[in-house]
């Protein structure tokens, strides 16, 4: 049973990226050029999505392999390369469908089946592997920690997810962002610090999963920092 705080939130970030942002996200995540603020975070995100894959075997055939939170499908596309049987999800219909375009005529070893929907719906099973980069650092602390109880439970090998890091730097430009027009803002970032993270895991995370790797991917306008929790 999710909180009315997290409903709300979903919401507000699927209007944002299934409508406000469509265009936008699908040129970042493209080769398109684009400004110089937003080429830091494409760079930075290309940079975490390689954290996160090596973080994986390079050989994921026969695994099952959730991409929870997949918006436009780079991630699940590669772990579909390296032989994986992906179910990719995300609440913007948006950008599923700009992913499966992307998909069309493409040859992988492994599969790839989208879905529109909650990442954290327990009807999607059992999974070698999760990851959800970047899809959680826009929920509270008490949110995402039930987020992460929640896909912990269904990873039998690894979780992997980011989180926005709570620094100076990204305490200063989340509140620089919230002086611009409520309408020409993004949904804001929820930073939380790596020891409230920690504490928070270790309360939520079964006796079989423990907390792991960690690295903070720096990129000017993007910092992200990337935890492995894996299983005993």
């Amino acid at each position: 049973m999710h909180t009315a705080s997290y409903t709300s939130r979903r919401g507000e970030l699927e209007v944002y990226f299934d409508h406000t942002a469509a265009d936008a996200w699908a040129k970042l995540t493209s080769e398109k050029p684009v400004s110089g603020i937003r080429a830091t975070v494409r760079a930075g995100r290309d940079a975490m999505r390689e954290t996160l894959l090596s973080w994986l075997p390079q050989d994921l055939t026969g695994r099952r392999i959730l991409d929870a939170g997949c918006g436009a499908g780079q991630l699940a596309l590669e772990l579909a390369r390296r032989g994986a049987d992906v179910v990719a999800i995300d609440l913007a219909e948006t950008l599923v469908n700009l992913a499966m375009e992307r998909q069309d005529g493409a040859d992988y070893r492994g599969q790839v089946e989208f879905k529109v929907g909650d990442m954290t719906d327990a009807a999607l099973g059992q999974f070698d592997h999760i990851v959800a980069m970047d899809s959680l650092i826009h929920y509270r602390a008490d949110d995402l920690q039930a987020c992460l109880e929640r896909l912990a439970e269904r990873a039998n090998d690894s979780l992997l997810f980011t989180f926005a890091p709570r620094t100076p730097l990204l305490a200063t430009m989340h509140a620089v962002g919230k002086l611009f027009p409520k309408s020409d803002r993004s949904p804001a970032i929820e930073p939380i610090s790596e020891a409230n993270l920690a504490r928070r895991l270790d309360a939520c995370l079964a006796p079989t999963h423990k907390r792991s790797r960690t690295h903070r991917i720096n990129s000017s306008f993007y910092i992200s920092q990337a935890q492995e929790v894996i299983s005993e």
